[in-house]
């Protein structure tokens, strides 16, 4: 099957379900604090594996990579700064090996962690380091890129521009809000969903929306922000389930996967047009949303 890039499929107004957490599911399976998740790719490819197909067994279209760190900023940490390229390439690999020819690999970029208000690193920084894991992502065999879990509108625009430039990938760009005492919604940063939706579709996203942040609740305004500025561009929502609570020193995330589901209808109806999760997440909630996606669908009818 030719799946054709995303934004085409969209048009004919599917909703498209992703995947769900990554960290969380290879916490899960043994990744301790401490260890780099992008050499799992290398070291541990049975369990990474095992993660993207429990997505796709689930339901998802589209499944991410094992790449939200992967950038050379992020690797040196664990001095793994040298191996970018073989890394990224493995991540994406793995999850093409797992979505077959009919799902789709959205490649996760994450953020570097740095940031040019504090002086530690410049836009050229951001773009070169964004580049190179690009690239890599394209060439292992990714159909899209996403852009995710961003605060600072500088970094975010340095790798669209990044993918852009230097891959065919589609672009897929997400910020992370949270609530303000006004009741609105806004990145560490202070960015607001509507600020972040324009600047970075002028900047060449094809896809715009929010993941994780303080669980599902406020999605609904978030995406209706969105509408309110780009009533045509598709919009993607990843919320974590729910706000994270510390059970014997272990973060866990109490949202059922029926909690999360029965959210999806506001969604879809403020005009979200993929739904998934982050932190948290499991294969058992992507059951669930997709179950009540194809149930909407099926009302459509």
């Amino acid at each position: 099957m030719n799946r054709g890039r995303i934004t085409e499929a969209l048009k004919t107004g599917k909703i498209l379900v992703a995947d769900g957490a990554w960290g969380t599911a290879l916490q899960s399976r043994g990744l301790s604090g401490g260890e780099c998740p992008e050499l799992w790719n290398v070291e541990h490819p049975d369990l990474v594996l095992e993660v993207a197909k429990s997505y796709i067994e689930a339901g998802s279209n589209m499944i991410e990579t094992n790449t939200f760190g992967g950038n050379r900023l992020k690797l040196e940490y664990y001095g793994l700064g040298d191996r970018v390229t073989e890394l990224n390439e493995a991540g994406v690999r793995i999850s093409r090996k797992a979505a077959g020819e009919d799902n789709w690999v959205i490649a996760s970029i994450g953020p570097t962690g740095k940031m040019t208000v504090m002086g530690d690193v410049t836009e050229e920084d951001f773009y070169r380091v964004f580049a190179e894991q690009a690239i890599a992502l394209e060439r292992g065999g990714a159909d899209a890129a996403v852009i995710e879990t961003m605060s600072a509108l500088d970094e975010a625009l340095a790798a669209i521009k990044a993918v852009k430039d230097n891959t065919k990938l589609e672009v897929i760009s997400t910020f992370t809000y949270e609530p303000t005492v006004q009741g609105e919604f806004k990145t560490m940063m202070g960015l607001s969903p509507k600020e972040a939706a324009v600047k970075t579709v002028e900047a060449g996203a094809d896809i715009v929306g929010a993941n994780c942040g303080k669980g599902y609740k406020g999605m609904t305004q978030i995406i209706e922000e969105i509408r309110s500025v780009l009533p045509d561009i598709p919009v993607i929502i990843q919320a974590n389930a729910g706000l994270p609570e510390l059970v014997d020193g272990v973060s866990v995330f109490p949202a059922t996967p029926k909690e999360m589901a029965e959210q999806n209808p506001y969604w879809i109806k403020a005009g979200v047009n993929i739904i998934g999760g982050c932190c948290g997440t499991t294969d058992a909630h992507i059951r669930a949303i997709r179950e009540t996606v194809d149930s909407i669908k099926s009302n459509d009818r």
